[in-house]
């Protein structure tokens, strides 16, 4: 396996993870400690996805982008005169179009995509490897939509550990959760059919 290409994400990944551990630090967001400890443990995982299937480095940067913006969303205050959803004046409380869509709706949208993106290559890295046809047909890319939104419905569990752990927290009720798992299920059906146009091309 390549890893020289790993150091660039690697390092720009670490480097807003210290950022990020400093802020709640000082902030005292003892919330965004526990979804900074959940970043390191999902580094992890994709260190071992990546070591069983190479995934491509743009996805890789992808990734990356989307945690900076899960840590930018909890950390980076929304300014004063932009409308924010409920008390807590962050990114991630921020209406981008009033009552109708969030900046964190946005966030779980593309980071389910990529999530999906991910899942398809480690689907046909696997077909690949015993010898099959690897071309994103329909059935597939259920298969691949359909695993984003699972991995979308777990990080709605870590968002319920958080609420169980944390006396004080900005992920929401119940509605918040429903509009979550809505916007994966675009971001991960969106990019299922894009990887299925692409490969029919």
């Amino acid at each position: 396996m390549e890893t020289r290409n790993l150091w660039p994400v690697a390092a720009f990944t670490f480097s807003y993870l210290v950022a990020a551990t400093a802020g709640a630090l000082t902030l005292g967001n003892s919330e965004f400690l526990l979804y900074i400890a959940v970043m390191l443990l999902l580094l992890g995982v994709v260190w071992c996805v990546h070591r069983s299937i190479e995934i491509t480095n743009a996805a890789l940067w992808a990734l990356s982008l989307w945690g900076l913006a899960h840590m930018a969303g909890g950390l980076v205050p929304a300014p004063a005169a932009w409308p924010i959803d409920g008390s807590i004046r962050v990114l991630y409380s921020l209406w981008l179009i009033p009552d109708r869509l969030k900046y964190d709706q946005v966030v779980h949208a593309y980071g389910f995509a990529v999530t999906t993106w991910v899942c398809w290559q480690g689907i046909r890295a696997a077909i690949r490897h015993r010898g099959g046809d690897a071309a994103p047909s329909f059935g597939l890319m259920v298969l691949a939509a359909t695993s984003g939104m699972g991995l979308g419905a777990l990080n709605e569990i870590v968002e319920f550990a958080a609420t169980l752990l944390v006396p004080e927290t900005n992920v929401g009720g119940y509605l918040n959760t429903g509009w979550d798992l809505v916007a994966n299920s675009v971001g991960a059906t969106t990019a299922a059919i894009i990887i299925w146009l692409r490969g029919a091309r």
